[in-house]
């Protein structure tokens, strides 16, 4: 299933990176930015989160909550956190469930080889949980940019 812009986005549960449970209606009332990420400690993916992160109040200034959401598991996420001082929320997507529902887990192709992963991608969310941007052409270093200009 394709999300599109002005569909709803899919309510979701998970698990923080300290096991806590997290779902997209805990933010109903503010502006989402929904990020998928292959696999935490990747050159492309810290250098995605270290641009979110360097621009975090500049998100916050427009009213956003970050969240990431990779495979990883929990430990992962929180020693990725640890690591790179990241601010904002990772999710543990350990069974697939949250990437089959934004349709971002798709066949990918590296050195010839077809393999089944995460797609990185960005849903960018209202207040009332409407999708009002989808970024599928991530600039990993530039990704603030991508989603303030809009």
């Amino acid at each position: 299933m394709e999300l599109n812009i002005g569909d709803k986005a899919p309510e979701f549960e998970g698990k923080d990176q300290n096991g806590k449970t997290v779902k997209l209606s805990d933010y109903r009332g503010k502006k989402v930015i929904l990020y998928f990420y292959p696999k935490d400690n990747t050159p492309g993916c810290t250098a995605q989160a270290c641009n979110l992160r360097d621009n975090y109040s500049d998100l916050q200034q427009e009213g956003y909550e970050v969240i990431g959401v990779s495979t990883d598991d929990e430990k992962s996420h929180h020693n990725f956190i640890s690591k790179f001082e990241l601010p904002f929320t990772l999710i543990a997507d350990t069974d697939k469930q949250i990437v089959e529902q934004y349709g971002v887990w798709q066949e990918k192709s590296m050195y010839g080889r077809k393999y089944m992963g995460t797609m990185r991608f960005t849903f960018v969310i209202d207040e009332n949980g409407v999708i009002q941007d989808i970024i599928r052409k991530v600039k990993t270093k530039e990704h603030t940019g991508q989603i303030l200009a809009k």
